[in-house]
């Protein structure tokens, strides 16, 4: 698996059309991206069916497709959460608009309290014992939800997850405390998002610009940046800038490298709209930054403290 991956929140299948779509997708995957990552609810299910059209003429053998299932699409019964309905059924769609015959990663999109979690970790494992999917992971789950999904599958003999998909950036580092330590100890990796903090840590927004088609100036897409976009984040971002051009790479890609620099996240998700970014950003893969580097990255932006809850009870954005 490639250690950059291309996602779809917000981009393929909305912003980006089938034929752009299917562009970016081949030009990543020439680049050494195998990794694909979507959702079942990401713009509507069109983010899957642009994504299936994609990788149809790609090998199917050297490419990684992930996707997720919790969100409803409406207010109807059965239509979110992790029971065995909605997991199954979920599958069955994104199978069609895939256009796929498995799923490589199934991921459980958030922790659904109100499913028995014996009964989605069955559903799981029914599921890939049909062979509709191959693996199955997590995303944004607590430590405690992480260990017990382990627990409760080694005692039922089913298959325990493989993955975890949290949030993990420069300016967001609560899974360091708990969920790492647990995931390590579990033998689950990160595929970690928004690694760039939805375009913070690229440098575009430096002095506290927002430029015309940027996703800050976007009320539909900006909604969920929060902080990141707070005066005094955005002058110790511009204070990055130095370190990166002291290692003749961009803020992004030094941005990208110190994600990696954590043993145990496997990918890091990105979001493209042009190629030029994709080219810029699978740099990052190799890419060692050194110690005096990575003390300065923590002196700017420390670790969260311990009273800081590592994944909000509420989480803003699909993502």
């Amino acid at each position: 698996m490639s250690q950059v991956s291309l996602g779809s929140w917000l981009t393929l299948g909305s912003r980006v059309d089938y034929d752009e779509t299917a562009r970016l997708v081949h030009h990543a995957f020439d680049l050494g991206v195998n990794l694909f990552d979507t959702a079942d609810v990401y713009q509507d299910g069109e983010a899957e069916v642009a994504l299936g059209r994609a990788i149809a003429s790609l090998p199917r053998s050297s490419t990684v497709v992930a996707t997720k299932c919790f969100f409803p699409f409406s207010d109807r019964p059965n239509e979110g959460g992790l029971s065995r309905k909605h997991v199954t059924e979920s599958v069955e769609h994104s199978l069609r608009r895939l256009d796929v015959e498995r799923i490589d990663l199934h991921q459980c999109h958030r922790f659904d309290p109100d499913t028995p979690l014996e009964e989605t970790i069955r559903t799981y494992d029914e599921l890939i014992r049909q062979g509709k999917v191959l693996y199955w992971g997590v995303s944004q789950w607590k430590p405690e939800q992480i260990s017990a999904a382990c627990e409760i599958a080694d005692t039922i003999g089913a298959t325990r997850p493989i993955s975890n998909q949290p949030e993990y950036s420069i300016l967001s580092r609560g899974i360091e405390r708990g969920v790492i330590p647990t995931s390590r100890q579990e033998g689950l990796s990160q595929i970690v998002f928004s690694p760039l903090a939805q375009g913070v840590l690229t440098g575009k927004y430096s002095g506290g610009r927002v430029p015309e088609q940027s996703r800050a100036s976007d009320p539909k897409r900006n909604r969920w940046m929060g902080i990141a976009l707070d005066a005094d984040i955005l002058d110790r971002v511009d204070r990055l800038v130095p370190l990166a051009d002291g290692l003749g790479v961009s803020l992004a890609q030094l941005a990208l490298a110190w994600c990696l620099r954590e043993t145990n996240v496997a990918s890091v998700i990105i979001g493209a709209t042009r190629p030029e970014q994709l080219e810029e950003n699978v740099k990052a893969a190799g890419l060692a930054i050194p110690d005096d580097v990575a003390r300065e990255i923590d002196r700017l932006f420390p670790a969260r403290s311990a009273s800081t809850p590592e994944v909000p009870d509420s989480v803003s954005g699909l993502q």
